[in-house]
């Protein structure tokens, strides 16, 4: 099994999980994907690639293909899904694994922070493997491609 940027076990913030998420973010999440989806697409590439970030250049053929996958979706599953992915606890779930896992992840992650959940899943599930990028934002497995499937296609090989 293969968790790339993975958001178990549990992104909202809570008095177990100081290191979570709050709320209100998930809140404006659910606002934007219900208001302004097409925006709201357009915007979250910018963090979701890390294209903010200093001396990473932006890809429009990302951006373009990121918003063309989120407005192909249909809205009610993309805002029921934020409930998913932000308030159920995943732990039972990562302690039933009992294959092989690899747990890659981006240490600068804007949108599912590496010490929230990739560093605490690798700790969780038994025998597996974490990957850290360094610098590697939420979308790595397109911006570090060759990296990314290297990476993989060796673990599967393992």
């Amino acid at each position: 099994m293969v968790l790339v940027g993975a958001v178990p076990p549990l992104m909202l913030k809570t008095a177990a999980n100081p290191n979570g998420t709050p709320l209100e973010v998930f809140d404006n999440i659910r606002k934007g994907t219900a208001l302004d989806r097409s925006q709201f697409y357009q915007d979250l590439t910018i963090p979701f690639y890390g294209f903010n970030r200093e001396g990473v250049a932006t890809n429009q053929g990302l951006r373009d293909s990121f918003w063309l996958q989120g407005m192909a979706g249909g809205i009610k599953g993309q805002y029921d899904c934020i409930r998913e992915f932000s308030e159920v606890d995943y732990t039972p779930d990562l302690k039933a694994i009992t294959v092989p896992t690899l747990v890659i992840h981006g240490d600068d992650d804007q949108i599912v922070p590496i010490d929230a959940s990739g560093r605490l899943s690798a700790a969780i599930v038994k025998h597996a493997k974490l990957l850290v990028y360094p610098g590697g934002a939420h979308g790595l497995a397109q911006t570090e491609a060759e990296k990314f499937n290297a990476d993989v296609l060796a673990f599967i090989k393992a």
